[in-house]
C-alpha cells in the first residue's frame, strides 16, 4: 500500500481539534509539539512543560527565538500572557499529582487495550530516555497518542499487544494516526475516522480486530 494519508501537521491540527477548551495539557516530545502551532488563541488551553513552564505558546520561529525559552524537546517557543515559570520538580508534582487533563505522547507501540510502549524498543544500541512519560501517562486524566500508524519498515504501531517495554499499562484512551483515528472501547478498538484510507484497508494492515464508528461521528 502507497503510504498516504495525512501530514504530520494535518494531523496535528485535527488532535488540536479535540483538546477541550480550558484545558490543562501537556505535549510529548516528537510530533505532539507540533500541536501547539494549531490550538486556536480563544481556546483557554494552557500548555505544561515537564522543564517548568505553563503557558506555553506555539513555536518561536525566526527573530523571536530565545534560546533560554525551550520547551522539553529543547524546541524555542513562545511565552503567552500570563505564562508561568517553576523548578521541574513542581513540574513533576503536576504531573503526578493529577493535575493535567490531556497529555499527547509519541509511541513505538500501542495495544489493543491502550497500553503505551514509547521510550525503548529493546535494541541494544538504542539510549533509555523514559523522561516524563510514565508520569504522564499515568498521572493525566487522559492520554491521546499521535503517531504514523505504520513504522518505518512498514510494521504496525497499533498492535495486539506491545512487544517492547511499557510506558504505561491501560493508559491510552485515543490513538490519532496519519491514517485513522482510533479509540480504545471497553468492547475494543473503535476506529473513529479515515484518512484516505478505508476499513476494509486498515483491517489488512493491522492484526488488531477493529469496530467500524466511522459512521456513528465524534462522541
Amino acid at each position: 500500500m502507497t503510504r498516504r494519508g495525512l501530514s504530520t501537521d494535518e494531523l496535528a491540527a485535527r488532535v488540536a481539534g479535540d483538546v477541550p477548551r480550558g484545558a490543562f495539557v501537556n505535549l510529548g516530545i516528537g510530533l505532539p509539539t507540533r500541536i501547539s502551532n494549531h490550538l486556536s488563541p480563544d481556546s483557554g488551553v494552557m500548555l505544561h512543560t515537564e522543564n517548568g513552564m505553563l503557558g506555553m505558546g506555539p513555536e518561536a520561529q525566526g527573530d523571536i527565538v530565545d534560546l533560554d525559552l525551550i520547551n522539553a524537546g529543547k524546541v524555542p517557543v513562545t511565552e503567552l500572557p500570563g505564562a508561568s515559570y517553576f523548578h521541574h520538580a513542581d513540574s513533576f508534582a503536576m504531573m503526578r499529582g493529577g493535575h493535567l487533563d490531556v497529555c499527547v505522547l509519541g509511541a513505538y507501540q500501542v495495544s489493543a487495550r491502550g497500553d503505551l510502549a514509547n521510550w525503548h524498543t529493546g535494541r541494544s544500541d538504542d539510549i533509555p530516555a523514559v523522561g516524563g512519560a510514565m508520569d504522564l501517562a499515568i498521572g493525566a486524566k487522559q492520554t491521546f497518542v499521535m503517531m504514523n500508524l505504520l513504522s518505518r519498515d512498514g510494521a504496525p504501531k497499533l498492535v495486539p499487544e506491545c512487544t517492547y517495554p511499557l510506558t504505561g499499562v491501560g493508559c491510552v484512551s485515543r490513538v490519532y494516526t496519519d491514517l485513522a483515528v482510533f479509540v480504545i472501547e471497553d468492547e475494543g478498538v473503535a476506529v473513529r475516522e479515515l484518512f484516505d484510507c478505508t476499513f476494509d484497508e486498515l483491517m489488512r494492515l493491522l492484526e488488531v480486530p477493529l469496530l467500524d464508528r466511522t459512521r456513528e461521528g465524534d462522541r
